[in-house]
């Protein structure tokens, strides 16, 4: 579904007649495959390069250096751009900075309207979008009603009407309480289970990845780790080096272990820590 070899990005600082004054390189020969259907979680902290990244999938931006392709396509290629964006939909950090519409089924119907979709279908997408994040006693609504979460959902909505292949989310629960978190990562779960959506999740809420197929950490705009979720938070030091937390089972489970109970690595949640626990005080 995506492949990048290669790709590399510089952002650059113009003076006042417009010739590069410095660059900044936020993406660094990053080599990258995603299958069509996986659930793939992009870890790192702030200004580690992941949310641009997250911009080429949707040829928001284009590589300095490399190639990176979607379903197929170059997103250097202008002529693709548009199914590109068709089979690429992104997700933003902010819903109020995607919801255009004054009700909600409206907003959602937006974008299938800009594809030239017949209006009977619009509606039959609109129904099905908001059935599947759990939002369609809401489609009379206007967004200014909803909570945080809500809005996110029907943002999520307004891309899959538009039926992509890839839903990008870039870091789309970081303003949500955590009620409001967990219904949009269960929706995006969902969309990947039930629809076999590829979904890229950007956060940097550990909790959120554990349910991944792959997880990609990313540091000074390089792939510094990859693995399963367990592969991954097994490393607790490295990931502290790279200031990243870890769940908080993982690492009550890490202190644990440090003190000397023969705990597995990479525990991921605190049923899997009290199952542990269970079998080692049978074992005594």
């Amino acid at each position: 579904m995506i492949r990048a070899e290669k790709l590399t990005f510089d952002y650059e600082r113009l003076d006042e007649e417009g010739r590069v004054e410095s660059k900044k390189r936020a993406v660094d020969h990053v080599d990258l495959k995603i299958a069509s259907g996986e659930f793939i979680a992009i870890l790192g902290h702030n200004g580690s390069g992941k949310s641009t990244l997250a911009k080429h999938i949707n040829a928001i931006l284009t590589p300095t250096e490399g190639t990176l392709w979607v379903d197929g396509m170059d997103t250097k290629d202008e002529e693709k751009l548009w199914n590109i964006r068709q089979d690429a939909g992104m997700v933003f950090q902010n819903p109020d900075n995607q919801i255009i519409g004054t009700v909600v089924e409206e907003d959602v119907g937006f974008g299938p309207e800009n594809l030239g979709v017949p209006t009977d279908e619009i509606w039959e997408r609109v129904e099905e979008s908001l059935k599947a994040v759990g939002m369609l006693k809401y489609r009379h609504h206007s967004p200014n009603r909803l909570s945080g979460g809500q809005k996110q959902r029907v943002a999520i909505a307004g891309v899959m009407a538009m039926h992509p292949k890839c839903i990008v989310l870039d870091e789309p629960t970081a303003m949500l309480d955590p009620n409001g978190r967990k219904s949009v990562i269960q929706t995006a779960q969902k969309l990947n289970r039930e629809e076999g959506i590829t979904i890229l999740l950007i956060t940097h809420y550990m909790e959120e990845v554990v349910e991944a197929d792959h997880v990609l950490v990313m540091d000074d705009g390089k792939v510094v780790m990859q693995g399963t979720p367990r592969e991954i938070f097994s490393q607790v030091e490295e990931l502290k080096r790279l200031r990243l937390d870890v769940p908080q089972a993982t690492l009550l489970a890490w202190e644990l272990k440090k003190k000397g109970l023969p705990l597995q690595d990479g525990i991921l949640s605190m049923e899997e820590l009290v199952d542990e626990l269970c079998l080692l005080k049978q074992k005594m």
